[in-house]
């Protein structure tokens, strides 16, 4: 015998109809690359100096070497490095759910974050490592190796979304206790490592993104193409085998992609959480589960909130500034809690 939901359950489960959320799909793109505009330009303008509309012109396009055309200069590598950041914490945190059907995974769930931490710390530590192109490499092999830590320790071909979320988590966490027995045994690491562990946008430049663009060209490109094999896991193995899905492939190279955006993003700017989580989570509630609609808008709308938390953290604390990653802690802590609460445990 079949027990109806209560009215009110109903409401809130039920999905927006398919014409009204082709329609929300159509408007929000247009919508959404208006706001990344609005934002990148904020980005240039909104500092300890302000600038003018045509101050910031002026500086893109007619660079004659003055104080505003040198602010310009620095401020659009930051920005350029919040762009592609921004978009590689979505994208990944998009993959990491849709591999995980777990719609409130992020990339620190499978220890991506953890590993370029802990690779950095053992850079600074034991290899004398001080520049920002030092932390680049060292943050992408741990990354990279620790992403291929959890997928042996997952199961490898066998692997299932359970065992690499396990297996993450018990990688982080015994990560984590290392990198802390590090930085407490030594203080020269503890103080070159303050700033990084927070998520900074601050030490951008020209050298940075040219070391890190291949990588998140890479890493997008091959999350993009994994759209639709993703639409047919989440519907389960074996519709996913019936529909000729590759899920050992599509979990191998998966796990790839969000590796190479996560490391690559974690390396340029150190850890930084939440964009990753809530981006993702926000674009899926009016475009359903899609892949090929989530994947684009989360590259668009995550650079948004990456680079509105670096705007907000030089305002709030003028003349100096927070770092962004302080500032999307604070605004993704309540906003992951009213999301976890909003929606019920079935759903999750």
């Amino acid at each position: 015998m079949l027990v109806d939901s209560p009215p009110e359950q109903r409401a809130e489960t039920a999905p927006a109809p398919p014409s009204k959320r082709r329609v929300l799909r159509a408007a929000g793109l247009p919508v959404s690359v208006a706001a990344l505009v609005l934002i990148v330009l904020a980005s240039i303008a909104i500092g300890a100096k302000d600038l003018s509309l045509a101050e910031v012109w002026h500086g893109l396009f007619h660079d004659s070497g003055t104080y505003g055309d040198v602010v310009v200069g620095e401020r659009l590598s930051r920005t350029v490095l919040g762009l592609l950041a921004g978009a590689a914490l979505g994208l990944a945190g998009a993959v990491l759910q849709a591999l995980t059907r777990n719609p409130l995974a992020d990339p620190g769930l499978l220890g991506i974050n953890a590993g370029a931490s802990a690779a950095v710390v053992t850079g600074i530590t034991f290899f004398g490592v001080t520049s920002l192109t030092g932390y680049v490499w060292f943050a992408f092999a741990g990354a990279a190796g620790v992403g291929a830590l959890v997928w042996f320790l997952g199961g490898s071909r066998g692997a299932t979304p359970v065992r690499l979320v396990l297996a993450g988590t018990a990688i982080s966490a015994a990560l984590f206790g290392y990198l802390q027995a590090v930085m407490i045994m030594d203080d020269a690491a503890l103080g070159r490592m303050r700033f990084w562990t927070v998520g900074s946008l601050a030490s951008a430049t020209t050298g940075t993104i040219r070391e890190v663009l291949p990588f998140f060209v890479v890493g997008t490109v091959l999350a993009l193409a994994l759209a639709r094999p993703l639409n047919a896991m989440e519907m389960g193995d074996d519709t996913a085998k019936a529909l000729g899905a590759n899920l050992n492939r599509t979990r191998a190279l998966s796990m790839l992609a969000a590796t190479v955006l996560c490391g690559a993003a974690t390396a340029a700017c150190g850890p930084i959480v939440f964009v990753g989580l809530m981006i993702p989570h926000i674009v899926r509630s009016f475009t359903g589960p899609d892949m090929r609609w989530i994947l684009p808008y989360a590259a668009i709308l995550s650079p948004v909130l990456l680079l509105g938390a670096d705007v907000l953290g030089r305002i709030v604390a003028r003349p100096s500034e927070l770092q962004v990653g302080i500032i999307t802690a604070v605004l993704g802590g309540p906003v992951f809690i009213f999301l976890v609460r909003r929606r019920r445990t079935a759903q999750l």
